[in-house]
């Protein structure tokens, strides 16, 4: 497993973990904890604190996002693993230097991490959104290209 995937298993604790008591946790306290339990020789702390800060700069938006693309899902119903692999895909998707986390690698991650941690239909559903979300934004692309 590669230290960037372990580091967002990591994230996602963290964000579950947040969600789960409320949004009350303060999410640096536990992202630190769940450093030192789970990743302790991990050299990607500043990547796993950049995609948090990012999710909670843009956690409005991004939950807009996720609404928006996913309107038979309302967010409150969503299960807490599905909306916040959701989160971390769709920072890294939109947000993400294309360098640094293509696109796909952003998505395929994300797929993965619901096939861990969520339901039987989590990476189908995390799919269809990312999917979704990523196409919009090939447009959107194609439409600005086109009007210069």
């Amino acid at each position: 497993m590669s230290s960037r995937h372990l580091t967002r298993r990591i994230v996602l604790q963290t964000l579950y973990e947040w969600d789960f008591f409320g949004k009350e946790k303060d999410y640096k306290a536990v992202l630190e904890r769940n450093f030192e339990e789970f990743g302790p020789d991990l050299d990607e702390k500043d990547f796993a604190e950049d995609i948090l800060e990012g999710i909670f700069n843009n956690l409005d938006e991004l939950n807009n996002i996720i609404t928006t693309a996913a309107p038979q899902w309302p967010l409150e119903k969503t299960t807490i693993v599905d909306r916040n692999v959701l989160r971390i895909g769709l920072f890294e998707l939109i947000y993400s230097d294309d360098e640094e986390v293509p696109p796909k690698v952003a998505i395929n991650e994300a797929i993965e991490l619901a096939k861990e941690f969520g339901g039987e239909s989590s990476g189908k559903f995390v799919n269809g959104v990312l999917g979704t979300v990523y196409n919009q934004l090939q447009e959107e692309t194609e439409d600005d290209q086109q009007h210069e």
